[in-house]
């Protein structure tokens, strides 16, 4: 499945939730439709597998996947699940500067000093009492060999029992590993991809490297859409995909 979002380039570079929280700020609009649609797809994406963990990526940098992740998990904080919104980029970390909050403490914490899940998990009542937040914390020097950890293994786990869904921001799958160690952790990938900037080739590039490691691409979102501009030509629509995940591996 693929669906046209519109959303500002750069927008996860501001500090202003106007921009960012549309499905909260403006939820009868297109943009706000487009999420709940998504999540529902999420949700029957499979008849064999419940979808609780989600890995949300792009084949580049500025795509505008941490918008993306922050959205989704809000339409779902939304239809009354508990949702853990987790920064896993260790290179360059964004959500916490949406949020406005520090990043002296977060994910890397757990992986490195053991910290304790609950020391480190924000409540985020101010956007949904249903949507909790770890951030990246401090930036390691090997942020591929924590991710493929059995430590991260074990907090995986762990976060997927204590809430209904747990979402994963990471890094652009072409530029380093993370995604792709990640990947193979989670029920399902949701590769994002920027309108006009991305090119078919690096969409390709990345749909193959997640499917060499086996992962689970449960389809795409296609961002930064200038919906008055191609309007004109197009009327606003969703492009799904459903496709038999076994047939597909075989």
């Amino acid at each position: 499945m693929a669906l046209k979002l519109k959303t500002k380039p750069g927008e996860h570079e501001q500090n202003n939730f106007e921009n960012i929280f549309v499905v909260q700020n403006d939820p009868k609009s297109p943009i706000g439709e487009a999420f709940r649609t998504l999540r529902t797809n999420i949700k029957f994406s499979s008849l064999d597998q419940t979808i609780k963990t989600l890995l949300i990526t792009s084949p580049a940098p500025e795509a505008g996947k941490s918008s993306v992740s922050i959205n989704l998990a809000l339409t779902i904080a939304q239809d009354k699940h508990k949702v853990i919104l987790i920064d896993a980029d260790l290179r360059k970390p964004t959500i916490h500067k949406i949020f406005q909050q520090d990043n002296q403490i977060g994910l890397t914490n757990i992986l490195v000093e053991d910290k304790k899940t609950e020391e480190v998990i924000r409540k985020m009542s101010d956007v949904d009492p249903n949507f909790y937040f770890i951030p990246s914390g401090p930036i390691p020097p090997n942020p591929s060999e924590l991710l493929g950890s059995n430590k991260m293994r074990g907090l995986l786990s762990e976060l997927a029992e204590q809430a209904d869904f747990v979402i994963f921001d990471s890094p652009p799958v072409i530029a380093v590993t993370d995604a792709l160690v990640l990947a193979t952790y989670v029920d399902g990938v949701i590769l994002v991809l920027d309108f006009g900037e991305v090119t078919r080739e690096a969409a390709i590039q990345a749909k193959q490297l997640l499917e060499k490691v086996k992962a689970r691409i449960l389809g795409a979102v296609l961002n930064k859409v200038d919906m008055e501009k191609e309007g004109k030509y197009y009327p606003y629509y969703y492009y799904y995909y459903y496709g038999d995940e076994k047939k597909k591996r075989k």
